[in-house]
């Protein structure tokens, strides 16, 4: 082979194996980028699966793991249990006279020094008083009726029992009312209530019979769940929240309604908006509480119903920003959450800023909030926070132009606390006479909490008035 033929080959080879490799290379790099997006696909899959409820929308209670708490402010160690240093001291005062049903006096002893019998002098009585439990708690009353005959057609007869009585059975008001406490406000089982009245009263009664107690209990709150169910669409603000709630095997769903003087349960299988349709109506023109769930957005949207959405939830989205392993998106994310942490700082200094001046400052930090979350990179998670802040930013702050309105739904999942609490214990209703008694129990246990009422006392009005055929006291007043 000749020189140049040589050449000619070594050149053709070594283009060949130039092209062979850059094919190489370009496939290596193609396998590369897509190890790269399969890692971050399951990176986001990671950050998603963690989320918890300081991240998200989740509740506490569907924690796997508790998430840590956070560290202690600046220069603040972590308190020790108990009374806190510089508290003051709370004792607890005497029960009034009314209230004493028996008193001992010791006018004289002896004297502790050399045992002879002291005289009784003028001065300041100490007094301590001990609350005991009666030895029979329970008081039974025969009713007697003897027989009468009328003189002029020989009739026999009977007396007829004070009105109520009869319609009480075997339980009075107040009985049955302390059985609709043991079950709804202790979240009690009818074994636990059976065990209850065994043990303390000496009274043998069957869990079928206290379930018809129930049922008496549950009619006489009939009239007042109406009449808030009534007057809910009429209301000027209405926080609303949802839970799961389970009946024999079902997943229904717990609905609160609160508004500023009581709240309302309902407990249904959707958990759409026609519940707040139902509840609330198509013409309700108050400001509805609520987290950014679909089901009020479309309310919201097919009704021209004013909102104020849960800046807290806001806050955990955003906290989940912080959570993807894309480094762009946490930069969005630690932006937007500087925002509104300056934002609440404001808000903390409300009465040293006077209204006029925390007015002005409120606004220009929740217009900086708005504009750092609508300006967002080219990444899914923040173009989704993006679009929210475009098409509903404004709804995330009703709550600066509109006095008396809570920036986040906290009213309303403080009113749930009580129901996830009774789902824990009791695993839910079996029948729809139970999600009855739970809707206008749970509405009577919440109302009377939100009004400052004692609940046993209005049950005992509310049952006592229903044995009489009378109307029961209303849960949209406070009174007695």
């Amino acid at each position: 082979m000749g020189s140049e033929n040589y050449r000619h080959y070594s050149r053709n080879r070594l283009l060949g194996l130039l092209a062979e490799r850059d094919a190489q290379i370009g496939r290596l790099m193609e396998r590369l980028a897509e190890q790269d997006r399969r890692m971050a696909a399951l990176e986001a899959e990671v950050a998603r699966l963690r989320k918890d409820s300081s991240n998200s929308s989740k509740p506490p209670s569907s924690d796997i793991v508790k998430p840590p708490k956070p560290p202690p402010p600046s220069g603040q160690g972590h308190r020790h249990i108990g009374g806190q240093p510089g508290h003051a001291k709370h004792e607890r005062p005497p029960l009034p006279p009314e209230r004493v049903d028996r008193v001992i006096t010791y006018a004289q002893a002896s004297c502790p020094r050399c045992g002879t019998l002291g005289r009784a002098v003028s001065g300041n009585v100490k007094v301590f008083q001990q609350v005991g439990l009666a030895e029979k708690p329970l008081t039974v009353t025969e009713y007697r009726r003897s027989p009468c005959q009328c003189p002029k057609c020989r009739l026999v007869f009977y007396p007829t029992l004070a009105p109520g009585v009869e319609e009480a059975g075997f339980f009075d008001a107040r009985l049955t009312a302390l059985v609709a406490w043991l079950k709804s406000r202790s979240h009690d089982s009818y074994s636990t209530v059976q065990e209850f009245l065994r043990d303390v009263g000496q009274l043998e009664v069957s869990r079928g019979f206290l379930a018809k107690v129930i049922a008496r209990a549950s009619a006489s709150l009939g009239k007042p769940y109406a009449e808030l169910l009534a007057a809910l669409p009429h209301e000027r603000r209405v926080n609303v929240d949802e839970t799961g709630h389970p009946d024999r095997g079902a997943g229904l769903w717990t609905w609160v309604f609160r508004a500023e003087r009581f709240s309302l349960f309902k407990i249904d299988p959707s958990r759409g908006s026609g519940v707040l349709e139902e509840v609330l109506g198509t013409e309700f023109r108050g400001l509805l509480g609520c987290d950014y769930f679909s089901a009020y957005r479309k309310y919201m949207g097919e009704h021209n119903i004013l909102v104020q959405f849960c800046l807290a939830h806001l806050i955990r989205d955003v906290k989940f920003l912080l959570s993807l392993p894309d480094p762009v998106t946490r930069r969005y994310g630690e932006r937007l959450l500087g925002a509104l942490r300056r934002m609440f700082r404001v808000i903390h200094r409300r009465e040293a800023l006077g209204p006029e001046r925390f007015q002005r400052r409120l606004e220009r930090a929740a217009a900086k909030v708005l504009a750092v979350g609508r300006r967002a990179p080219d990444r899914i998670e923040a173009r989704n926070l993006a679009e929210r802040f475009r098409r509903h930013g404004r709804a995330y702050f009703r709550f600066i132009t509109t006095p008396g309105v809570e920036p986040t739904n906290n009213l309303a999942e403080q009113a749930l606390r009580f129901v996830v609490i009774d789902r824990r214990l009791t695993q839910g209703t079996r029948s729809a006479r139970g999600r009855r008694w739970c809707e206008r129990v749970w509405t009577a246990a919440v109302t009377c909490a939100q009004q400052g009422r004692s609940l046993f006392a209005y049950l005992c009005s509310a049952v006592d008035a229903h044995f009489a055929n009378q109307l029961p006291p209303s849960l949209l007043t406070s009174g007695p």
